[in-house]
């Protein structure tokens, strides 16, 4: 058996070469860590094409591993409570107040009193449309470095998806994802743009991407470290589903 290794988007892939099999074989060990095992006179450039066809498998197996390190994240509709928006903290008050909308006021969610019986609809529909608020004009600037063009776009809730694009133009991106910090909710908003100009997770998708984001691998890293402990409200069921 003899050793080498392979790289993949900055990811370091021992390659194990012993026996006639001529099936290469990928395992994710209990680490995390990557092994690739292949007999030893496959060529090396067709192992690195097998490796990049394998990419969206990888990182998806690679979240779902993340992702049972944590329990689901809850939070309770309760005085000082804390709720992320783009990555700061904010304490929620439950407030006596005639208004019909959760807010944000001198750093403090406050959340209406009569409000509290719809659980926790209210906050959802308060990230939703801080949400659209901010990512509009971001969408028009990604858009235009991008070259794509959308036709619709909202933030909507999708379960375990950071976001959603459709080759008709239309993107959606999760509410949820307004609790993250500014770079990673952006890296979000740019791999879902990019895909209306290239459908699938091949190195043609991520050298679109990379020309507009040079340093997308870092802000993807950061997300599926952050993302498995992210409040998805009550709806979302299977946290394996999660994408990107």
């Amino acid at each position: 058996m003899t050793s080498a290794v392979l790289r993949l988007d900055g990811m370091n892939v021992p390659l194990e070469t012993a026996g006639p099999s001529r099936k290469a074989r990928l395992t994710i060990e209990r680490d995390g860590s990557l092994t690739l095992r292949a007999a030893e006179d496959i060529d090396r450039a067709e192992l690195e094409s097998f490796l990049v066809a394998k990419r969206a498998w990888i990182y998806k197996k690679l979240a779902e591993k993340e992702a049972l390190h944590y329990e689901p994240v809850t939070k309770e509709l309760v005085d000082g409570e804390g709720f992320l928006y783009l990555g700061r903290s904010h304490r929620l008050l439950i407030a006596r107040t005639d208004d019909r909308h959760v807010s944000l006021q001198r750093g403090r969610l406050v959340l209406p009193a009569t409000l509290v019986g719809d659980g926790h609809a209210a906050l959802i529909r308060w990230y939703r449309s801080r949400g659209k608020t901010w990512l509009q004009p971001r969408v028009t600037d990604w858009a235009q470095r991008l070259r794509v063009n959308v036709t619709a776009f909202e933030v909507a809730e999708l379960g375990y998806l950071w976001g959603a694009a459709e080759p008709t133009g239309r993107v959606r991106i999760n509410w949820a994802t307004m609790q993250l910090r500014p770079s990673l909710v952006e890296y979000v908003l740019a791999h879902e743009l990019a895909h209306l100009k290239e459908p699938h997770h091949g190195p043609t998708f991520w050298n679109v991407l990379a020309r507009v984001q040079p340093d997308y691998a870092d802000r993807r890293t950061e997300l599926a470290r952050v993302g498995a402990t992210t409040w998805l409200g009550e709806s979302a069921v299977d946290r394996n589903d999660r994408g990107i």
